[in-house]
Order: structure tokens, then sequence, then C-alpha cells
């Protein structure tokens, strides 16, 4: 109900219902629809196809399935299926055995070694999976596998949690033509759960042989299972060896899919769409360009950053440790011309109170050394936190890698970073300033480094002419023209790709960022719906938000679309470019929220609730006044900004 999706704009009529077999059996006798599509409702929406298939229901009522067969969505879901299909076309796979049972399990584990890899037949995020290092954890694994498979099947598999996992995303029509939309890599190896991983697009550590072979079995690979429409594939890759395997294909769209689209400006579940209804890929517009097709495969001048955010913070007892087993949840999307600057952008994004990766207000504990190395070597969700500590301690890049199986490029790159951070600590100068800006430091960074304000930074840098430049997403690296207004604010260019706004003409409207505990898709309805409303009035309207699964990040929702951080710094980035007629942040969450009273501080006009009032409803103690000076009963209160510990009392409680 808190969906977009729900929305009776988007369809002619909207059944609030579970989506299962039973539900979604009686909507087909009522509806007696000519079609279904199955891609786009993730595990569930598969899950539900495959069940109505093979109860009948689908040949009963002469139902089609558009895009994916329900074949192919069985050759890629089940198991044994998926490893019969890659054997069939030549695409390698690791060594595996399908069970359904502990026995053949434990055969399996005895056949290949300990450690083994449990993966779940028809199963969302690794849900049931693990690594089982011994006979007792292989029993509780498959155990719950098998309980949690839609079929009761696993897939044991060798362990290669050392190699790096790579992704492509395929778009397939039914002519057979193909192309890959975009690549990307999970800097954590494949120790952990592309969900949990942090992911850069394009890839960056793979060479030009690796790239290819794997681009030509990802199309080998779809063609034979009978891909129509999107897909996400999914190899593992050896860094010494070169040799590759195929770990699963997703006949869906996923949040990889959501991340490929954005990153690129691809609008993958539109054209899958299209493709579904049988049009080609030819004969679909690039909605970017306006002047190339959709058979034209992107090209990125920029590097994406996805960041996973999790809410461990909110669970005294939660096991932080990650694994092949999803964790997050949300994630957030940065733009920037080098890594070290997308890196601390989507640290920024995650809105947990860290400003990047060095220089925090309150820096994260690491233990020992071996503590440190512990943690290096067993990822939890502070794994780059401590890959940063170990540098400043004078761990070598080498050892480093061998504990995190982190590829040398990425440690190198955070080296560089704490390099900057030493120098900005020690002095200061224009072109040290310029390049920490391109590196990813905020202004409150640097001036924590520098012991100054970070208003005094901004002022300083804007004298000399630092300043962010508005760059264009074109999905062809520059080779035609953008016609629609993707942006992202970076220091790696030189002058703006679009020329300023009308100043006072525009609304811009801030976003929410990545989802939480607390915060998920309601704030996407909001986001659009007042954007739809500000439209209806007349005016362009931007929208600055930075979570790639929501619809506020489509660019044909607004005028403009800032794929940005959404922090005080970058705010007012925009509003001095944009000069806008005004700013709405009450339909953002807290995060836009909580900007108000610094935008207003700095003579940004806030649409709706006055800054000062926004402020008497959240601060707490000016809360509780305004009810005493209204009469309304409340329980007994006071402000308190310290918590003295009593003197006849031992302590009782963990530091948070």
């Amino acid at each position: 109900m808190a969906t977009i999706q729900t929305d009776t704009r988007f369809a002619d009529k909207v059944y609030l219902l579970p989506v299962n077999p039973e539900y979604v059996g009686s909507i087909i006798e009522s509806e007696r629809p000519d079609s279904l599509m199955l891609a786009y409702g993730g595990q569930t929406a598969l899950n539900c196809g495959v069940k109505l298939d093979e109860e009948g229901m689908l040949e009963k009522y002469g139902i089609r399935v558009l895009g994916t067969p329900v074949s192919g969505i069985r050759n890629t879901e089940d198991r044994q299926l998926f490893k019969d299909s890659m054997d069939g076309c030549g695409v390698p796979v690791l060594k595996s055995r399908t069970v359904t049972d502990f026995a053949g399990a434990r055969d399996a584990a005895a056949e290949l070694g300990y450690p083994v890899i449990v993966r779940v037949a028809y199963t969302l995020g690794g849900k049931g999976g693990g690594v089982a290092r011994n006979e007792i954890e292989l029993h509780e694994i498959v155990e719950r596998g098998t309980r949690a498979s839609m079929v009761g099947q696993v897939l044991v598999e060798e362990y290669i949690g050392d190699w790096k996992q790579i992704e492509y995303e395929v778009m397939r029509d039914s002519a057979k033509n193909g192309v890959i939309v975009c690549n990307m890599e999970n800097v954590l190896s494949m120790r952990v759960h592309t969900g949990d991983n942090i992911v850069v697009a394009p890839s960056q550590t793979i060479n030009n042989r690796e790239y290819h072979a794997m681009r030509s079995a990802a199309l080998d690979a779809t063609a034979h299972v009978g891909i129509i429409g999107e897909c996400n594939i999914q190899y593992a890759l050896d860094p010494a060896s070169g040799r590759f395997a195929a770990i699963e294909i997703n006949p869906r769209l996923s949040r990889s899919s959501a991340l490929a689209s954005k990153a690129t400006g691809y609008p993958l579940a539109y054209m899958s769409a299209k493709i579904g209804l049988g049009y080609t890929l030819p004969e679909l517009a690039n909605h970017i360009t306006k002047s190339t097709t959709a058979c034209f495969e992107p090209a990125l001048d920029y590097i994406v950053c996805k960041h996973p955010r999790w809410d461990f913070a909110k669970f005294e007892l939660a096991n932080r440790r990650l694994g092949v087993t999803m964790k997050s949840v949300g994630e957030v999307m940065a733009i920037g011309s080098s890594f070290e600057e997308s890196l601390q952008k989507a640290i920024r994004m995650l809105d947990t109170g860290a400003d990047g990766l060095v220089l925090n207000r309150n820096p994260h504990e690491t233990g020992g050394d071996e503590e440190l190395e512990d943690r290096l070597a067993r990822h939890d969700d502070l794994i780059l936190y401590n890959v940063a500590e170990a540098l400043k301690r004078g761990m070598t890049v080498s050892r480093i890698h061998t504990l995190s199986a982190i590829d040398p490029w990425f440690i190198e790159k955070i080296a560089r970073i704490i390099e900057i951070e030493g120098r900005l600590r020690t002095g200061s100068s224009k072109e040290l300033l310029r390049e920490a800006k391109g590196a990813g430091f905020s202004d409150p960074q640097i001036a924590r480094a520098s012991g100054t304000m970070p208003s005094k930074v901004r002022q300083a840098r804007k004298d000399a002419g630092i300043t962010p430049a508005v760059r264009q997403i074109d999905t062809l690296a520059a080779e035609w023209p953008a016609k629609t207004n993707y942006l992202y604010m970076t220091y790696g260019g030189a002058k703006n790709d679009i020329e300023a706004p009308l100043p006072g003409r525009d609304i811009i409207v801030l976003g929410a960022g990545p989802y939480r505990i607390g915060s998920s898709v309601e704030f996407d309805w909001s986001t659009v719906n007042m954007v739809w409303g500000l439209k209806e009035g007349g005016g362009g309207v931007a929208v600055v938000n930075c979570n790639p699964e929501t619809v506020s990040t489509d660019y044909d929702i607004c005028d403009r679309l800032y794929f940005e951080e959404l922090t005080h710094e970058r705010i007012m980035d925009i509003a001095e470019f944009e000069r806008p007629r005004g700013v709405v942040t009450c339909v953002g969450g807290q995060t836009a929220n909580n900007l108000t009273p610094g935008l207003d501080d700095e003579g940004v006009p806030i649409l709706g609730t006055a800054a000062a009032n926004v402020d008497r409803a959240e601060d707490r103690s000016k809360f509780s006044s305004v009810l005493d000076g209204l009469h309304i009963r409340q329980p007994p209160w006071s402000k308190l900004t310290t918590c003295p510990m009593p003197k006849s009392s031992p302590r009782r409680w963990a530091t948070p």
C-alpha cells in the first residue's frame, strides 16, 4: 500500500491482495487476462507464475507469459536445470551437486571437500544458504535451505570465496538480438552476497580478455536458457588463473537491474516490457539521446559506486558478519569521476553519521592488531573502515589483500584517500584543496582536518574557484549528446554540461535517500506525487535523491534529476546553481526534514512548513513547551544533555 506501484495512476485496476497462486488465480478467473508478465515482481512473482503453470491455470485459460517463458524461469531457478543448461551451451560452472536432503549433501561435501557453499533454489537474497566448514554447519544449512526452497532443493558447491564476483546485465529480444547493458564488479569478492557487497560499474580490475570471455558467455547462456527481456548473470572469477564460472542467472529485474538502469541511464524495465510485447531492440529508441536505438550498448565515462545500508545498530544482538545471505535493508548509488570520489559520496549518502571514509566525527573502534586482522578476514559492515585503519597502522597492501580478498587496486585507492588525509592535517593550499575535493572529501572532513569550520572551507574553495560541475549522463560516453537532464555533480569536470535555469522559476524536491528500518517506499510515493502536483501547477521541478531502487530517481518523472547526496553541502551546491523558487523538504522523510533549518539559515526559500516551525516540532523540549503552553496533557518531562553514573551503582549496560 505504501508503494508508488499501487497508485491508481499507474494501472487501470489495482488489486491489494497477496501475490500467491490462490489469489492471483481468483483474479485470473475474474479478469480473464490475455497475458501475464512475471519478471517485474521479484522472486515472489516468479514463484507464483511457476506454480500457476504447474497447476494448469495458464493452460486452462489460454494465458501467455510475456517475456521469458516459464521454461526459461525453470532453467535458471532450478539448480540442476541451470547446471545442465550451462553445460549444454559450453559455459563453465563450478563443481557442485544438487541435493534434496542432508545425506546427499554430506556425500557431495565429502566429494568436494570442506568448506562448501550451499545455494537454495527458488529463493531471494541467498535466503537459507550459507558456507559450511564442517558437517555440523552443513546439516544446519541444508535443513534450513530445503525448508526455504519452493522445491526443497539446494546446491552444494565448491568454495571460491576469494574469487572476484562479476555481474553482467543482459537484454535480449525474441529476434535473437542481445546486448550487454552494464557490467559490474563486487569489491568484497565472492565471500559476500552481491546485495551486501560494495559494487562498482563499470568493472575496474578485470582485463580485456576476461571481460570479453564473460561477455560472450553471458550472451550464449541467456540465449540457451530462453531469456526474453532483461536478466542478470553472475560470475565467479579466479584472479590467479583467469578461470571463471557462471554462478546464477536471475530471469527477472532485481536490485542489480535497478542499479544498472540508473548507472547507465538505460531504462531496463521499460525496454524489457516493450520486448515482452514483441518489440525488438532495433525498434526501440534510446530515451536519453533520442537518436540511437536500444541496440547500442551503454558506455560510461564516470564511475558508479553502490553501497548497501545495514541497520545492525537497531538490534543489540545482531550478527554483523556478512556472507552469502543478504542482510542489507537498502542501498545508495554515487556517481563520480574517480573511485575515491564516488566511494566517499556513497558513504555520506547512507545517512549513518559518517562524512566519508576518514575524518569522521565519531571514528569506528577497530581494536588491537590481532582483532583488526580477524575483521579483515571475516567481513562485517565496517570492512572498509577496517581496511583504512590497517593502512594507517602500516599494514601492506599485499597483506590486506591476502586477509580480505579485496583486489589491491581498491586497497590502493583507499590508501590514496588516507594519504590525502595526512596532508590535510599538516597543511593547506589551493592545489591540495582541489585534489581533496576530487577525491570525494567533503567540507566538514576538510574542516575537521584543519581545525576550522565547514563554512570557512566552503568560502575558501569558492573564492579559489573550486566548485563542482554539473554533468549529464548520456549512456554513450558523449558519443551522442544527451537530450535528458539526468545529472550528477563532480569535481572531475571543468564546466557544466547544461545551462543554469532561470532564477526563481523552478522548484527543488528532496527525496529520502536509502531505504532503512523505519523509512522505506512510502517516501518514494510521496516524492513522486509531490512532483506530479507541482508539475500540474506549472513550472519546472528538479528532484534530488540517491536511491537507485526508487521511481523518484527515474529521469522521466521530473524536469531535472540530480542523482546526488542529501547533505547540506551538496544541496547548497545545487541550490546555488538552480536558484530555485523554493525547496520542498517535507516529502523526503527525516533525512530531508533535517536539512530544513540549515537551508533556511543560508537563505534558501523553504516551501511548506516554515523552518522555525519544523524546529519546534522536531526539538523535543521545544515541542513539549508548546504542549505546556497550550495546556495539552503530556507525561512529565525534562530536558537532559548528560547521563551521569550513580556513584553507588555499578554499570549494568553495554556501551552502544
